[in-house]
């Protein structure tokens, strides 16, 4: 079963596609969210909020999200806690 995580003001994303959960502070990160947006693959879960954690997906997708990325790297690790105990 897939496990969803909530990244923020309603928005969910599928815990099992996700490569990595990083802070956009850094260059390398801001280019790939520049060349994200301008190729069409970038997802804005801020809704208008600051971003605070970039999520690299499975499927070339990056989504912005306003939460901080040790908030959401706790929700998917309870979220995989929870899937191994049933």
């Amino acid at each position: 079963m897939n496990s969803l995580i909530h990244i923020g003001f309603g928005n969910i994303v599928n815990a099992g596609k996700i490569i990595a959960i990083v802070s956009p502070d850094s260059a390398p990160v801001k280019r790939l969210v520049q060349h994200a947006r301008e190729s069409g693959r970038a997802v804005d879960a801020t809704q208008g909020r600051r971003t605070k954690a970039v999520l690299v997906m499975e499927n070339d997708r990056i989504v912005l999200s306003a939460l901080l990325p040790e908030t959401i790297r706790a929700r998917a690790q309870s979220e995989e806690e929870e899937t191994d105990e049933t």
